[in-house]
């Protein structure tokens, strides 16, 4: 017996304006409701004629906003918003800064009507400068 059933599709998720992937993979991936958006950083807007990424400052709270806007465009061009959110992974190269990513977190959230499932870990792979990765899975519909 065999299924009738059309298989959803996968697409790349790419909004305009993000940097380059340094390897084979897409800023978000969406496949029939689902969209899992890539682990995102503080690079800033990729500019023409830009020589590689920017990060958006040395601070923990540049980082963690402009990383939030970063996840916010690949949800958006995925079809999806905060909403539609279920979980968030962040992952912090140091632990002294968890008191100030809740302040800045709660404040981002704070209109939000359901808040997603999140998990806070201490990560030190990130390259020289960034302070925070965070990546999303959304569930549309």
């Amino acid at each position: 017996m065999s299924d009738k059933t059309p298989k959803a599709l996968k697409t790349a998720v790419t909004p305009v304006g993000h940097t380059t992937p340094p390897a084979k993979f897409s800023h978000g991936v969406r496949k029939g409701n689902i969209l899992q958006v890539a682990g995102q950083v503080g690079f800033l807007p990729a500019e023409p004629g830009q020589d590689g990424p920017v990060v958006a400052g040395p601070a923990l709270r540049e980082q963690t906003l402009q990383t939030l806007a970063n996840v916010r465009s690949v949800l958006e061009a995925g079809g999806a918003s905060w909403e539609d959110v279920v979980m968030l992974r962040v992952y912090l190269t140091d632990t002294e800064h968890f008191a100030e990513l809740n302040e800045i977190w709660n404040d981002y959230f704070a209109d939000l009507k359901e808040a997603p499932a999140a998990r806070t870990t201490v990560y030190v792979g990130l390259p020289k400068g960034l302070l925070i990765e965070i990546d999303a899975l959304a569930v549309l519909g």
